[in-house]
């Protein structure tokens, strides 16, 4: 691709689209001062039924999203993820509704869990992958039902797996991770950027300015 100029602390050295419709993750890359096209995949994600274990789990649905999106953009390095929440063995998803997010955000209050993200990384041309995932754990402080009933009535935890969101409001009840702080908001940025680097997708600007 055309040389670009530097706008971050990385450049493009070929083309790159992001299989994920989360504005988080977006602005996560976007802030390394990438160029790529977000492409929202359509493909059906796999659940806890599956039988698959977790890590398993959100690397597959990370390569089936950034699967269905690379048929129809050839040419494309293309990065899926898929983030989740583990609670003990239980995957906990989106919540259904309000009630749920309280229920769900109830479970979590003074217990560590654990959230995932699986990456898929697919190279053009040789149609190789590079799959990995990246764990941290949360621990959730304890405090009042009116508080938590108070933030799921702000909407925020209804499109969050877990039910709540570490880059928002709902950082008020996390207490302490342990681990990446970007793979709990949903993409891991030391681990994308090493792949991405060993990969020749990016490469670093020292000449930031020209």
């Amino acid at each position: 691709m055309d040389h670009q100029e530097c706008r971050g602390a990385f450049r493009n050295r070929a083309p790159l689209i992001l299989a994920s419709a989360s504005p988080r993750r977006r602005r996560l890359l976007a802030s390394l001062g990438l160029e790529f096209q977000v492409v929202t995949s359509s493909a059906e994600e796999l659940t806890q039924d599956s039988g698959l274990a977790p890590e398993e789990l959100s690397v597959e649905n990370a390569r089936l999203k950034a699967s269905e999106v690379a048929a129809a953009n050839p040419g494309h390095f293309i990065l899926g993820a898929d983030t989740i929440v583990v609670l003990g063995s239980q995957v906990l998803g989106k919540p259904r509704d309000e009630a749920h997010a309280v229920s769900m955000l109830e479970s979590l209050m003074g217990r560590w869990h654990r959230v995932i993200t699986g990456c898929a990384i697919l190279e053009p041309g040789s149609m190789q992958w590079s799959l990995f995932f990246v764990e941290s754990r949360v621990f959730i402080a304890r405090v009042s039902r009116d508080l938590i009933a108070a933030y799921c009535r702000s909407g925020e935890p209804l499109d969050k797996a877990g039910g709540y969101a570490v880059q928002g409001a709902g950082a008020f009840m996390v207490k302490e991770i342990e681990g990446s702080w970007t793979n709990v908001v949903g993409l891991p940025l030391y681990e994308v950027v090493s792949r991405f680097q060993e990969l020749g997708v990016i490469e670093p600007c020292l000449d930031a300015g020209n």
